[in-house]
C-alpha cells in the first residue's frame, strides 16, 4: 500500500480535502485529515464498509459519489490488482452547496442531534470545501486513473537561481522600514485584542480601516506573497482566540470557530479574498463574544450559563444545575438573578425559544417534535412560554415563513 500512500498525499495536496486509504475490511489504514468531524457526527466505520461493498460490485473504472445523512459528501474509487479488490481511496467530506441556518436545522432534526451542538456545526460545515457537480466528476476521473495506474515518482527540473547583488544602503532602509512596520503591527494586535474582548464591532471597523495594509502582509516570503499573507492571517486567528478567551467565551466555542478559520485561510485563493476573510474573521469573533461571553459574571454564574448552553436539550432544573456545580440552589438562584436580571428558568426558556424559532422557520418538522428537540417535555408549556416571549403561538410564528 506504500504506492497508494503516495497517491493519497498527492490527492490531498491537490484537492485540499481529506483523503483516506481504506483496506478491504473497511478500516482506514492511512489518513490525511484537515477537518476534524465533530464527535456528534462520528460513526463512519460502517459507512467505509458500505462504500467498499458498492465499489466491489462494480467495474474497476467506477467511482462512487456518496452522501450520508449528515449531508457530508465523499468520492471513492476502488483499488484493484489482477481483478481482485483490495480496498478504496476516499476523498471528503465536502458539500455541494453553501450551508445556511436552515441546512443546520435540518441536519439536527433529521438525525435527532442535540440542539446544543448547533454552534459547533455552524462552524464545521462552512469550513468544508464546496464542490460543484462538474468538479466532483473531474475528481472522480482523477481518482479512478490514479487508482488504476501504478505510481511513478517524478523528477523535478529547475532553472538556475540568479541571486541579486545586495545593496547595503537599500538593506539599511529595509531594516528601518521593517522595524517601524513590526512596531505598528504589535500596536494593531493590542487594539484588536481589546476590541474583540469587548465584542466591539465598530472599533474593529475603525482599526481595520486605520491599519488597512496590515491585513495582507506579503514581505515575509517575497517569492510567495499569498503564503506570507496566509501566515500572518493565521497569526491573527490565534490573536483572536486569545481575545475571545479574554472576553469570557467558553473554550469549546473558541475551538470550533478557530478551526473553521484555519481551514478557510489555507483555502483562500488570492490576496483580496484573504483580506475579506480577515475582516469576516474579526467580526465573527466579536459575535462570539457578544453571544457567549460570561466575562462580567461571577465564576458560579459563568459555570451555570456554560452548562445551560451545552445541555440545552436536556432536562434542566435549578437543583440539577446547582448539584452539578456543587453549590446551594438558593444561593445560585439569587446570584443568577442578580447578575443576569432574569431567573435561571427564564434564561433556559429564552435560549430554548431562540433555538425553536430556527426550526419553526423551516416548517418541515412538527411543533411537537421541535418542542422535545429543544428541551420542553410538555407541548402546552412550550406553547405558553413561546407566546409569552414572542406574543405569538408556535403555529402563528411558523405561518409567517410559509
Amino acid at each position: 500500500m506504500t504506492d497508494f500512500k503516495k497517491k493519497c498525499t498527492i490527492l490531498n495536496a491537490v484537492t485540499k480535502m481529506d483523503v483516506r486509504l481504506i483496506n478491504q475490511d473497511g478500516k482506514a489504514t492511512f489518513q490525511l485529515i484537515h477537518h476534524h468531524i465533530p464527535a456528534v457526527l462520528q460513526n463512519f466505520d460502517n459507512e467505509y464498509l458500505s462504500i467498499n461493498e458498492t465499489l466491489r460490485k462494480n467495474e474497476a473504472n467506477s467511482y462512487y459519489y456518496y452522501e450520508n445523512s449528515f449531508g457530508l459528501e465523499y468520492i471513492a474509487a476502488g483499488i484493484w490488482r489482477n481483478r481482485i479488490f483490495h480496498g478504496s481511496v476516499i476523498i471528503g467530506p465536502f458539500i455541494s452547496s453553501i450551508p445556511n441556518i436552515g441546512f443546520i436545522s435540518d441536519i439536527l432534526s433529521k438525525n435527532k442531534l442535540p440542539v446544543s451542538e448547533r454552534k459547533q456545526l455552524d462552524e464545521f460545515y462552512p469550513a468544508l470545501s464546496v464542490i460543484s457537480s462538474m468538479d466532483s466528476n473531474s475528481i472522480g476521473d482523477l481518482l479512478v486513473n490514479m487508482c488504476i495506474h501504478t505510481h511513478i515518482d517524478s523528477q523535478l527540473l529547475t532553472s538556475d537561481i540568479i541571486t541579486p547583488a545586495q545593496n547595503k544602503e537599500h538593506l539599511k532602509t529595509n531594516i528601518a522600514e521593517s522595524k517601524t512596520m513590526i512596531e505598528t503591527r504589535y500596536q494593531f494586535e493590542k487594539k484588536l485584542v481589546a476590541a474583540i474582548a469587548k465584542g466591539d464591532k465598530e472599533e474593529i471597523i475603525r482599526i481595520a480601516n486605520e491599519s488597512n495594509s496590515l491585513l495582507h502582509i506579503s514581505d515575509r516570503i517575497p517569492e510567495s506573497p499569498i503564503r506570507s499573507a496566509k501566515n500572518i492571517t493565521l497569526v491573527m486567528n490565534t490573536v483572536c482566540r486569545t481575545a475571545a478567551e479574554r472576553g469570557g467565551v467558553h473554550p469549546i466555542y473558541i475551538h470550533t470557530i478557530s478551526e473553521k478559520f484555519a481551514i478557510l485561510i489555507e483555502r483562500a485563493p488570492n490576496l483580496p479574498h484573504l483580506k475579506k476573510l480577515g475582516i469576516v474573521m474579526f467580526h465573527e469573533y466579536c459575535d462570539l463574544v457578544q453571544i457567549f461571553s460570561t466575562r462580567h459574571y461571577s465564576s458560579i454564574v459563568k459555570k451555570a450559563i456554560d452548562y445551560i448552553h451545552l445541555h440545552l436539550e436536556n432536562s434542566l432544573t435549578l437543583h440539577e444545575i446547582a448539584s452539578t456545580l456543587y453549590v446551594n440552589p438558593s444561593h445560585l438562584s439569587r446570584k443568577f438573578k442578580a447578575e443576569t436580571k432574569v431567573s435561571i428558568i427564564d434564561y433556559i426558556n429564552q435560549k430554548r425559544v431562540e433555538e425553536a424559532k430556527l426550526h419553526l422557520q423551516r416548517g418541515n418538522v412538527s411543533i411537537t417534535e421541535i418542542a422535545f428537540m429543544v428541551g420542553f417535555n410538555d407541548l402546552n408549556y412550550f406553547s405558553r412560554v413561546f407566546k409569552k416571549m414572542t406574543s405569538l403561538t408556535p403555529s402563528q410564528y411558523t405561518k409567517q415563513f410559509l
